[in-house]
């Protein structure tokens, strides 16, 4: 049976104690609760663990997304839409801070 390969993983740390860290894993089926081949976590928060922004497909629960302590839906397309809904995210936390 073929395995999980992994696309890629990285990790980085930003101004403010803050990291990004994204890991995308290519599946040779579905996660139950997923329709895709993709197993994700994106995190985006203090290094110290405490999440601000964290998108991931559980099994079971499939593909959601926490942001501010609130688990919402994600209705994903592909891992290019993905980081860049993740990254948009990132963006507006900032914008909210700044007002």
């Amino acid at each position: 049976m073929p395995k999980a390969k992994l696309l890629f993983r990285y990790k980085r740390p930003l101004h403010g104690g803050m990291i990004v860290e994204v890991v995308v894993w290519s599946l040779p089926e579905p996660l139950p609760g997923s329709s895709h081949l993709f197993k994700y976590r994106l995190y985006y928060g203090l290094a110290d663990g405490t999440s601000l922004i964290r998108y991931d497909n559980e099994r079971g629960k499939g593909d959601h997304r926490h942001i501010h302590g609130q688990e919402q839906t994600y209705q994903f397309k592909d891992v290019d839409t993905l980081q860049a809904d993740f990254h948009a995210d990132i963006r507006r936390y900032h914008e909210r801070q700044r007002l």
